[in-house]
């Protein structure tokens, strides 16, 4: 059973989005997406929806060159969870689905093509309070712990 973070807001029809989110550490700190948005700007773990007949670790792969430039590889599925958020333009979705922790293995700017999205390096204890979802955060922990930091 996946952990359900958020809350369904009544009246509304949330779509099940299946999705996938990657873990990324260097020096001691994880690879993070600032979202420009002007005043609500928000953070992200890199990651989104995974595309038709996709697997999550394709999903990871291909999220994270759009959205950072970061060419990485799956290792481990960490743990699994599902979010209630409004996207920005108002649509209810319930993103369902596995966070990985990835290696990193490249860098190649022309595959960043989300020009919103900026690669920043939290530090994973500043990462728990910044990220905008609690799944996100609920991972980041248990990256650390399974780490033991």
């Amino acid at each position: 059973m996946k952990l359900q973070f958020g809350t369904a807001r009544p009246g509304l029809d949330y779509l099940h989005r299946p999705a996938a989110f990657g873990l990324a550490e260097r020096d001691g700190k994880l690879a993070c997406v600032r979202v420009d948005r002007g005043e609500g700007s928000y953070y992200d773990l890199p990651g989104g929806a995974v595309d038709g007949d996709e697997s999550e670790q394709q999903a990871v792969v291909r999220e994270f060159a759009e959205e950072t430039g970061l060419i990485v590889e799956p290792v481990d599925r960490l743990t699994e969870a599902a979010q209630y958020f409004r996207k920005t333009d108002g649509a209810p979705v319930n993103n369902a689905g596995g966070f990985w922790t990835v290696r990193l293995t490249g860098f190649d700017a022309a595959t960043q093509c989300e020009a919103d999205h900026e690669l920043v390096w939290l530090d994973p204890v500043q990462a728990l309070t910044e990220l905008r979802h609690e799944a996100h955060a609920w991972a980041v922990a248990r990256w650390l712990r399974a780490r033991g930091t």
